[in-house]
């Protein structure tokens, strides 16, 4: 699972970033509110992990910005201020979870892990793209209402991209979710994989390359 980790303390990031990956998660690290934006706007994340108060502002206007966005992704808010009125405001805000520092590193792999469950999307829903549908329960691809043969690793790809049509998926995220063994993100593993994937799927091509992050497949093609 990927999480986003926005803390600007870099003594307590590196220690909450360790203790997550130690956990079996991938993190992104960032220390401001812009950069967790366009990390956002690019990364499908599982869980993001946001200390309220960096140097640019307060976490909970990036959330109630990504609520009115679309963006369901839980959040966890690392704060100092532990008063019932910060609470609320923000769970208020689209916050789901708060953890008051000092917090023991247990408890916060422990909420993160809860969360991310609980978001995880039900295996029996059918995923839709275009004229592609994806059925998780049966194992099953369609394009136009042909059924495709594939590969399990060709699926796997497949599902995760059209878990948010449009949305970039990286080439760290397909690894951590996709495959159990350790793979250097620089490698090519996820290219050759696509390439056999859009050879399986024909034209026009779903799956769009973006360069430099990852791939995405669009929903609407030309």
């Amino acid at each position: 699972m990927r999480l986003l980790l926005l803390e600007d303390d870099e003594v307590l990031r590196d220690e909450v970033a360790g203790r997550l990956r130690r956990a079996g998660f991938g993190v992104d690290e960032v220390t401001t509110l812009s950069d967790a934006r366009f990390q956002i706007d690019v990364t499908a994340y599982d869980c993001l992990v946001l200390d309220r108060t960096v140097p640019d502002g307060d976490a909970v206007d990036l959330v109630s910005s990504l609520r009115a966005t679309g963006v369901a992704a839980p959040v966890l808010f690392l704060t100092a201020r532990d008063s019932i009125a910060e609470r609320v405001d923000g769970f208020e805000h689209g916050g789901d979870d708060y953890l008051v520092k000092p917090f023991a590193f247990a408890e916060l792999v422990a909420r993160v892990r809860a969360l991310s469950s609980r978001a995880a999307r039900p295996p029996t829903t059918e995923l839709t793209a275009g004229d592609l549908r994806l059925d998780p329960l049966r194992h099953q691809v369609t394009r136009a209402g042909v059924l495709l043969s594939m590969t399990p690793k060709e699926f796997a790809v497949l599902e995760v991209l059209m878990e948010e049509p449009g949305a970039v998926v990286s080439r760290s995220r397909l690894i951590d979710r996709c495959w159990d063994e350790v793979h250097d993100p620089a490698s090519n593993v996820v290219d050759v994989v696509v390439w056999q994937l859009r050879r399986t799927l024909g034209a026009p091509d779903p799956v769009e390359t973006v360069r430099g992050v990852g791939y995405r497949v669009v929903s609407a093609l030309p």
